[in-house]
């Protein structure tokens, strides 16, 4: 559901909102190009998670207003904070590994303004292999495991088309402020990763949608602080991935999905033995096994079913139109 009505719809002053946690010199980096957008940012927040090189002081010498966090609390409660503390009508979100074309904010802002859409992203490019992409939206598979949609693929026309999404990733997209009185704020239980697909999770089952906007780019280093198979990162996908199923699939999921989330996780396993994970893997699930045990039962949509469905269509198909991963084609092989 598209539905510009807000009662802030009117604002549309933008905060850049940039979590960090060290790499003074990329947050330095981005800080440095944003003045160059054509549409100029309203105010650009930094949300220091404890950094210890600096990075908070350097944000303030160049003009930026500074949230400084005693410690490293992770992405999803450094986003929050900033979210808190902006006083426009729309928020976005920047990873400090970003940079962003000069047309980006205009784009995403006049198409999502247009179209009625609570929040929208564009296409970004792998920093280091500017043919191809980083990512461009998120799916996500009823096993509970998500696709950033093009992670390397070449750019061709099927990322040039503009479309409605459920979920986007929070590494550089921009949202209503008004969004996070509807959904909430993002689960600071996730800490980081799959917070997003969590968060337009929530966004979804209650009829607030997205949009895909290709003309928006930008260039993303990615896993810029810990790298992408390190072992934290492991844990933390592994364990949320199970979260997720906790908190929005039905009590009697095993009965639907079971097969579907057997299948994804351990797929998703093999992959990260293969890349030397396999212990950082199974620390994740364990550890949200133990929270899990703890929880009161899910509280589910019957929207969920429909979501999950729309998501895993278009994730094959795109899959099949731009080449099958191998993960991919054994998970819709086996499912």
């Amino acid at each position: 559901m598209m539905d510009a009505g807000d009662p802030i719809s009117n604002d549309m002053r933008v905060t850049a909102i940039i979590p960090t946690w060290n790499r003074r010199d990329l947050l330095a980096g981005l800080l440095e190009e944003l003045p160059r957008q054509t549409r100029p940012f309203a105010e650009i927040l930094v949300v220091d998670n404890g950094s210890s090189d600096g990075s908070a002081d350097c944000a303030a010498s160049m003009g930026a207003r500074v949230i400084r966090l005693s410690r490293n609390h992770g992405f999803s409660y450094a986003v929050n904070r900033g979210v808190e503390s902006a006083a426009t009508g729309w928020v976005a979100v920047l990873n400090n590994d970003v940079r962003i074309a000069p047309n980006w904010l205009e784009a995403l802002l006049e198409q999502a303004r247009n179209a009625g859409a609570w929040f929208a992203a564009g296409k970004l490019f792998n920093s280091s292999r500017p043919e191809q992409i980083d990512g461009a939206f998120d799916l996500l598979c009823r096993g509970g495991c998500a696709w950033r949609a093009g992670s390397g693929r070449t750019d061709s026309a099927v990322w040039s088309r503009p479309r409605r999404v459920f979920f986007v990733p929070f590494t550089a997209a921009l949202f209503r402020r008004a969004l996070f009185e509807k959904a909430g704020l993002l689960d600071e239980e996730f800490e980081s990763y799959l917070e997003d697909v969590e968060f337009g999770l929530r966004c979804a089952v209650q009829g607030l949608e997205g949009l895909y906007v290709p003309q928006a780019t930008g260039r993303h280093i990615g896993s810029a602080t810990l790298g992408d198979w390190n072992g934290e990162t492991v844990r933390r996908i592994a364990r949320n991935q199970l979260l997720l199923v906790a908190k929005h699939y039905p009590p009697d999921w095993w009965r639907r999905y079971g097969r579907q989330v057997l299948t994804a996780q351990l797929l998703w396993g093999f992959v990260a033995l293969r890349h030397g994970a396999g212990w950082a893997w199974l620390k994740g699930k364990w550890e949200a096994l133990g929270r899990i045990r703890h929880r009161q039962p899910a509280v589910h949509s019957r929207l969920l079913e429909d979501v999950l469905l729309r998501s895993e269509r278009d994730l094959r198909e795109l899959q099949r139109q731009t080449g099958f991963d191998l993960y991919w084609r054994l998970y819709f092989s086996l499912t």
